[in-house]
């Protein structure tokens, strides 16, 4: 049984002299074409043959018995295609003529392949667009990018989007190549059936390693970012997480837990933490909790006492970000409760404290080292206290 040999491509299929040239020099190594893939071509080990190769575009996808017969009487064996793509083969000795001996007639042959190329790179293109504008959306619509690519759902598309251009840009290029074919050959030059092919295989190797590369890890972070999401209720106990509990901040011997009217998949949703992974930041947890004071009620009498908290928590690969994602944490989420001012305090125990507070309601956003902290606190517990608090779990993540 003769032995199979896969290769890959030295160019990109359109390349019409590049392929007929590397056909014949891998049959002269005794490597004789059998199939063609989309980046590999399958080779059968044989004795080595001066052997001559031509590459015919044909208006129909699949190539007729009637054609192959055709070329048979003129020489030329049916070896393989690819899409539009037939490939014929003559031994040398046998000196067959061309398949097409008038350069402008067979220029004729790529006309619908050329509108064909030139429909596929504007869909790809057009998909790429509207990409980029959802991409853009997301990063730059309400003018939080950091904290987007810090969450991280974003990083898949943008490797996406990245891999998309390339295949704007490839099928761009094949529009244009069978374009100027085209023109080539009206002018009456005939294809170079010798055309190098090395330095672009070289290339093309590179591009494919590239290309696999970026593929896998866009896999790869989408397969992690799930592995890691995770929400589950909030134990009655404290726990180690880095989180603010709100029975730190309140300190209140008869706070209990206001249970949540929204409970699925048997999660508390009002009273809740998440962990989550990206790239930027390995190390994510959100939490959600509320409590009641069933012997204390609201100053203006609306009702039992019933402070809440909700905690950010963000341990960055890279801590000069660590501004950035903490100006647009303020963008993003003190949009709520307007008035009052955003207070920087210079604090031993942060490298970064800024504060808000109206009324009941308070805000801190800390930065220590590689641990980004936002904390938004409902209640009438002091704001030393809150940030007493943060600072203790701070320390849990901030190396």
């Amino acid at each position: 049984m003769n032995k199979i040999i896969r290769k890959l491509r030295p160019s990109d299929y359109w390349r019409i002299g590049e392929h007929e040239s590397w056909f014949t020099d891998m049959a002269a190594e005794g490597l004789h074409l059998k199939k063609m893939g989309l980046h590999f071509a399958q080779f059968v080990k044989g004795e080595p043959k001066k052997m001559r190769y031509r590459i015919d575009v044909s208006s129909n996808k699949k190539i007729t018995l009637e054609q192959k017969q055709m070329y048979a009487e003129s020489g030329w064996d049916y070896v393989a295609s690819y899409g539009d793509f037939n490939v014929f083969s003559s031994p040398a000795e046998l000196n067959a003529p061309e398949l097409h001996t008038d350069p402008a007639e067979q220029s004729y042959t790529m006309k619908k392949l050329g509108k064909k190329l030139l429909v596929n790179a504007l869909i790809v293109v057009t998909s790429v667009i509207i990409m980029i504008g959802m991409l853009s959306a997301i990063l730059f619509l309400d003018g939080t990018p950091v904290l987007a690519l810090v969450k991280g759902t974003i990083i898949p598309q943008i490797i996406l989007t990245i891999v998309m251009l390339y295949l704007a840009y490839t099928s761009l290029q094949a529009a244009i190549s069978i374009r100027n074919l085209q023109k080539t050959l009206l002018d009456g030059k005939p294809i170079n059936h010798h055309t190098p092919w090395k330095k672009r295989k070289r290339l093309n190797f590179i591009i494919a390693v590239i290309y696999s590369f970026v593929a896998i890890s866009a896999s790869s972070i989408s397969f992690v970012q799930l592995a890691k999401m995770e929400t589950k209720t909030l134990p009655l106990t404290n726990t180690d997480l880095p989180i603010v509990r709100l029975a730190d901040v309140e300190k209140n011997p008869n706070l209990i837990r206001e249970n949540s009217s929204y409970i699925r998949n048997d999660i508390d949703w009002g009273n809740r933490y998440s962990s989550d992974w990206s790239l930027l930041a390995p190390v994510q947890y959100e939490s959600d909790e509320n409590g009641i004071v069933p012997d204390q009620m609201w100053k203006d009498g609306s009702g039992a006492y019933s402070p809440s908290i909700r905690t950010m928590v963000y341990k960055l690969n890279f801590p000069f970000i660590a501004e950035t994602l903490i100006t647009d944490l303020i963008k993003r989420y003190s949009l709520e409760y307007k008035g009052g001012d955003f207070i920087k305090i210079e604090h031993t125990g942060f490298d970064i404290l800024i504060v808000h507070e109206v009324d009941a309601f308070k805000e801190v956003f800390a930065a220590k080292g590689k641990a980004v902290m936002y904390v938004r606190y409902y209640g009438y517990a002091d704001i030393n206290s809150l940030i007493e608090s943060i600072a203790y779990k701070m320390n849990l993540i901030s190396n």
